[in-house]
C-alpha cells in the first residue's frame, strides 16, 4: 500500500463562486477590475487550500515483478501470478463459505510453490508440469462451481456436480501441499547428509558411546 494525496475540490469551485461574486460587484470595464479579479482568485484558492487541504489515501501499489535472470522462470512466474489472481476472482464470487475456504487454501498454497520457483529457479521442471496440468484443472473446477452456484437453477444435476466440486477440492488441496512438500526434497536429503556426518563425527569422538552415556550419568 501506497499514500496518495488526493486535493480538495473546495479551493476550485469556492475559487470560481467568489469570481462570479465578484464579477457580479464590480464592473470589469478596463484593465484594473480584471487584475482585481486575478489577484481576487489567487488569494482565495491559497486561503481555501489552506483550510481544505484534501486527505491522504492509501493506495493498492502495482506490484512490480521481479525478475530471476531467466526468461523462462519470469514467464512460468507471470502465468502462476496470473492463476492465482484467477482463483482469487473465483473465490470472491463464490457464495459457499466452505468452498471459499478450501480455495483460500489452494490459493496460499499455489502462492508458496510460486515463491518457492522465485527464490530456487532450480524447481522449474516440477513447477511447470504442475501449472501445466494442476493449475487449469483447478481454474476449471472453481469456475465450474461459481457459474452452477450463481445460474439459480436447482437441480439433481446441478447439485451433484456441485458436491462433486466441493470434495474434489479436498483432493486438490492434499495433491499441492504434497507437491510443495516435494519441493524441498534435496534439501531434506542435503540435511538428512549433514545429520549423518554429524552422527558419525560424534561416535568417532566417543560422544555418543553408551560407555560415555554410563560416565556421566
Amino acid at each position: 500500500m501506497i499514500e496518495v494525496k488526493k486535493k480538495s475540490v473546495v479551493p476550485v469551485y469556492g475559487t470560481a463562486v467568489i469570481w462570479v461574486i465578484y464579477c457580479l460587484i464590480v464592473s470589469l470595464n478596463g484593465v484594473l477590475p480584471f487584475i482585481g479579479l486575478a489577484i481576487t482568485g489567487v488569494v482565495s484558492y491559497l486561503l481555501l487550500a489552506m483550510f481544505f487541504p484534501g486527505s491522504v489515501i492509501q493506495v493498492e501499489a502495482d506490484e512490480k515483478p521481479q525478475s530471476t535472470g531467466d526468461e523462462k522462470v519470469d514467464t512460468l512466474l507471470a502465468d502462476g501470478k496470473k492463476s492465482i489472481k484467477e482463483m482469487q476472482n473465483l473465490r470472491e464470487s463464490i457464495l459457499n463459505e466452505e468452498v471459499k475456504a478450501k480455495a483460500d487454501d489452494i490459493i496460499n498454497i499455489t502462492d508458496n510453490i510460486f515463491k518457492k520457483l522465485q527464490s530456487e529457479p532450480g524447481v522449474y521442471t516440477q513447477v511447470k508440469r504442475f501449472a501445466d496440468f494442476f493449475l487449469p484443472t483447478t481454474v476449471k473446477l472453481l469456475n465450474s462451481y461459481d457459474r452452477f452456484g450463481q445460474s439459480g437453477v436447482e437441480g439433481e444435476n446441478i447439485s451433484g456436480t456441485m458436491e462433486r466440486i466441493n470434495a474434489a477440492l479436498d483432493t486438490t488441496a492434499l495433491s499441492y501441499k504434497k507437491f510443495y512438500d516435494s519441493l524441498f526434497e534435496n534439501q531434506a536429503l542435503d540435511i538428512e547428509t549433514d545429520i549423518s556426518v554429524f552422527d558419525t563425527m560424534l561416535k568417532k569422538e566417543g560422544l555418543l558411546d553408551s560407555d560415555f552415556e554410563t560416565k556421566n550419568t
